[in-house]
């Protein structure tokens, strides 16, 4: 069974930059689309950035040019490279996996429906 634990969250400052990990272990990710999603209090969790199997990416508006998304399929590790953070993306983080056979990512996506497998998140705090 797959298993997904989120590493690298912390505070730090606006402007600075964090780089979150998400370890696989149990299975193989690497043919799966996977994704980052984010949950501030009181706020509805979003889908953050995507990359299907083939390495194709995506993100929400808001983080475009800022973040970016990678996997090490030999380690089986999804990582979020966060530059030039802001303080409204302080939030809960969390990693995502579709499924073996789902390789690419549907456009909808950054609902989270997709996703049958979860880490148990991690914080990011930024101050302004």
């Amino acid at each position: 069974q797959l298993q997904l634990v989120e590493s690298g969250g912390t505070s730090v400052q606006a402007g600075g930059s964090l780089r979150l990990s998400c370890a696989a272990s149990g299975d193989s990710i690497n043919s799966d689309c996977m994704g980052w999603f984010r949950q501030a209090p009181g706020k509805e969790r979003e889908g953050v950035a995507s990359m299907d199997a083939t390495g194709t990416t995506t993100y929400v508006d808001s983080v475009k040019g800022r973040f970016t998304v990678s996997r090490d399929n030999g380690k089986s590790i999804l990582y979020l490279q966060m530059d030039s953070l802001k303080s409204e993306d302080t939030a809960m983080y969390f990693c995502a996996a579709a499924g073996i056979g789902k390789i690419y990512c549907d456009g909808t996506w950054a609902t989270g429906s997709d996703f049958g497998d979860w880490g148990q998140g991690i914080q990011v705090n930024v101050s302004s």
